[in-house]
């Protein structure tokens, strides 16, 4: 998915944890080899709202926050019925 041209690709680890995400968003974020990207999103449950991202540049390192991402979670959240309003709670930091 992409947000105002943020790239990245989203993964749903709501029911899994996802290993060594710092050296998948370097493999698939690749634009020759991989898949291409900005890096890879992580949409995983929350203690808090109603779900939780983490975001992982293309050079394997966390980032703190990306607008365009948020709302691309947001969307994928409503579009595959996880989350059935139109308004979802958000939450502070976590982790």
């Amino acid at each position: 998915m992409h947000g105002c041209g943020n790239d990245y690709i989203y993964i749903n680890c709501l029911n899994r944890e996802l290993e060594e995400p710092e050296r998948l968003a370097v493999v698939l974020s690749d634009r020759h080899f991989g898949i291409g990207g900005d890096g890879i999103v992580l949409i995983q449950k929350s203690e808090v709202a109603d779900a939780r991202m983490r975001m992982f540049n293309n050079d394997g390192s966390e980032g703190k926050m990306c607008g365009n991402a948020i709302r691309c979670v947001a969307k994928y959240l409503y579009d595959n019925d996880i989350v059935d309003k139109k308004e979802i709670k958000p939450g502070r930091k976590e982790g």
